[in-house]
């Protein structure tokens, strides 16, 4: 399915125990572990259950058809910021603007929930989640223009309207 456009989609709001989050919390996984090594899998376990739950925070996915094809989460960084993390695309549904369109679920989400700003960082080994995120208009809390690899996570950040 690389390279057709995102379909209609349902936007459903889980927990992180869902079933249907499964996939994302097992590919997610994967693809850490393969791109920085075992010890990512503790970035999956790092934090509590209910800090993707209201009202500080929420999960959700796309679902396609019924089956999980995206999803993402944020979490309460502090009073006014939301941090996002576990941003996820099925590796079967990539290039199709599935995680622009969760990006801007979640940023309207932590907006409503009374967020003004959010807080985001990828790791310097994915350049498509850095592209993601300069494209959506977020700013680079580091030089754009260094090796991403002498950084370390890239930090991003973006003001709510």
């Amino acid at each position: 399915m690389s390279g057709a456009p995102a379909l209609d989609v349902e936007v459903r709001r889980v927990g992180i125990d869902d079933p249907l989050a499964e996939p994302l919390v097992r590919e997610l996984t994967e693809e850490y572990v393969r791109r920085y090594g075992p010890e990512a899998h503790e970035e999956m376990t790092r934090y509590p259950a209910d800090s993707w739950t209201a009202p500080h925070g929420l999960l959700l996915l796309l679902l396609e058809d019924g089956e999980p094809v995206a999803g993402g989460a944020y979490k309460r960084y502090d009073e006014r910021t939301a941090e996002v993390k576990r941003m996820w695309t099925a590796s079967a549904h990539r290039r199709r603007g599935l995680a622009r369109r969760v990006l801007d679920e979640l940023e309207r989400a932590a907006a409503g929930a009374g967020y003004d700003r959010i807080v985001l960082t990828t790791g310097p080994l994915q350049p498509e989640a850095r592209g993601l995120y300069l494209a959506s208009g977020y700013t680079a809390l580091f030089d754009v223009d260094a090796d991403p690899l002498t950084i370390g996570p890239l930090p991003f950040e973006k003001h709510l309207l």
